[in-house]
């Protein structure tokens, strides 16, 4: 069930695959774990309130909570409209393009895996690769950014008593302490939605257009926020609900107990997102080329995947980019490729995506990656516990929050848990790039294809550096870079003697 390494995957902000979304921490947007992100663009590989208000209102609550940026949401909406609809008409000139090749160029190249890479390499030209760079480096500091926006809106829940007026709020309304947290919890996330929008809007719509890889005008895209914000709203109310539940009952092993609810949860999202949410955000059917579909379910059930379809779903309404995932746990498979990956890509490459796709389910990365993301969460809660303890006791009477166990503190807790999982990213990339280069390897030996395998890397330069050095690569990258990734091919090639 790994994002796809040839693609949007082979992801954004990802169908998505929700694994990797929560494995990572947080969100892009906000502390809310993300859980419909915009499909084709979470595949990551081969993919308040500011014054006093009434809070006996929800109303009053979100009309103050949008004050202080409602009218530049209103003009940047209105902007975005007109300047994307321009961007998008004129963005073909801005188009991803790599030198094209035939066959006996292919045969052509020296044996040698350095001198083949090279060769590939070379096929980008200069300003192809500085767009590349500018764009992959970009996003370095849009993750900066997006970090030092959650700390700032839970400063802002937390000041003033926000976050405890909104809890008596919820109390009147829910009543019973469980409903009481998850409209907090809900609520929370309708607040980081609406709070970080901005930055939102310039990250996933303006950046994307101005780099030619959005389709989408803006309300189409816009909506489909909405629909992620409905999910999210939905399950950040259960989980934040049961947390708090959780937290109340086990006193201090809160942090034990809290990890188990979290991989209880990932792996209900495991299961329910290929179902329910992956289709609101678009159509999946039977791939309907013939010879596609057979070599594909030829490849999955050749290594014991139980499929017995391979589906296509219509990624290009909302990206440029080549997406393919193999989703399941529990004995269950699903094989899906993008539009984008069929129309863009020859059979060769078709073979060799779908060969690491494959690898992901064969080698049990979904359940290696629980594993890693129950280590994470142990210990970024252990952490949160520590923290707050400290916190509360300084600040809490001030904040009006009655400790650990009062979900008004839920800001807080998101605030320190995402401090960790920040200073973790070189290690949860690290974690992802090398199950990435685990299924690029089975899936030469399975497709046996190293020139459809290193023509799909260097499509996926459209948005990621081709060549970081080796500490850059080591903190930004989730996925091996194209020059690291086309060597392997061209290793493997020279090893078996292959064209």
């Amino acid at each position: 069930m790994r994002p796809s390494a040839h693609g949007s995957g082979r992801s954004p902000p990802t169908a998505h695959d929700p694994l990797q979304s929560v494995v990572r921490g947080t969100s892009r947007r906000s502390p809310t774990l993300s859980l419909a992100s915009r499909p084709g663009r979470g595949l990551g590989g081969y993919g308040t309130s500011v014054g006093r208000y009434n809070c006996r209102h929800i109303d009053n609550l979100i009309t103050i909570m949008m004050t202080a940026k409602g009218v530049g949401v209103i003009l940047l909406l209105a902007l975005t409209t007109t300047w994307a609809n321009a961007t998008a008409a004129d963005s073909g000139n801005a188009q991803f393009q790599v030198r094209p090749v035939d066959d006996a160029w292919r045969t052509s190249l020296p044996r040698d895996a350095d001198a083949a890479t090279q060769a590939y390499m070379d096929r980008l030209a200069p300003e192809v690769v500085a767009r590349s760079n500018a764009y992959f480096e970009g996003g370095y500091w849009l993750q900066l950014w997006n970090f030092l926006l959650s700390l700032a809106i839970s400063a802002v829940l937390l000041g003033g008593r926000r976050s405890a007026r909104v809890r008596d709020w919820a109390q009147r309304v829910g009543r019973k302490p469980f409903f009481r947290d998850a409209i907090y919890g809900g609520f929370f996330s309708l607040a980081t939605f609406t709070l970080s929008l901005p930055l939102t809007i310039y990250q996933d719509f303006l950046r994307e257009h101005a780099y030619g890889m959005a389709t989408q005008t803006f309300w189409p895209w816009f909506g489909e926020q909405l629909i992620g914000l409905s999910v999210n709203v939905l399950f950040l109310g259960v989980a934040v609900g049961l947390l708090y539940a959780l937290i109340r009952r086990v006193g201090e092993n809160w942090w034990i107990w809290g990890t188990a609810l979290s991989v209880l949860l990932l792996v209900v999202i495991l299961l329910v997102a290929p179902v329910w949410i992956d289709p609101l955000f678009n159509t999946y059917k039977p791939v309907e080329n013939g010879e596609i579909n057979s070599m594909v379910l030829a490849m999955a059930q050749a290594n014991g995947v139980p499929a017995n379809n391979v589906y296509e779903f219509d990624a290009s309404r909302q990206t440029t980019r080549v997406s393919a995932n193999v989703t399941g746990v529990f004995g269950s498979a699903a094989v899906r490729l993008n539009d984008n990956l069929l129309r863009r890509t020859s059979l060769p490459e078709i073979r060799a995506v779908m060969g690491h796709e494959l690898g992901h389910y064969v080698m049990n990365h979904v359940y290696k990656s629980l594993a890693y993301f129950t280590l994470l969460s142990m210990a970024g809660f252990l952490f949160a516990q520590w923290s707050m303890r400290l916190l509360l006791a300084r600040y809490g009477q001030r904040l009006g929050l009655q400790g650990e166990g009062d979900v008004a503190s839920f800001p807080l807790l998101a605030a320190v848990f995402g401090v960790f999982m920040f200073l973790a990213t070189p290690i949860t990339n690290t974690l992802t790039r090398t199950q990435e280069i685990e299924a690029d390897r089975f899936g030469l030996n399975l497709a046996r294809e190293p020139h459809g395998e290193a023509e799909v890397d260097l499509k996926l330069t459209e948005y990621r550096k081709p060549d970081p050095g080796p500490i850059e690569e080591f903190i930004f990258f989730d996925h091996p870079s194209t020059r690291f990734r086309i060597h392997d091919a061209m290793r493997w090639r020279e090893a078996m003697g292959t064209p």
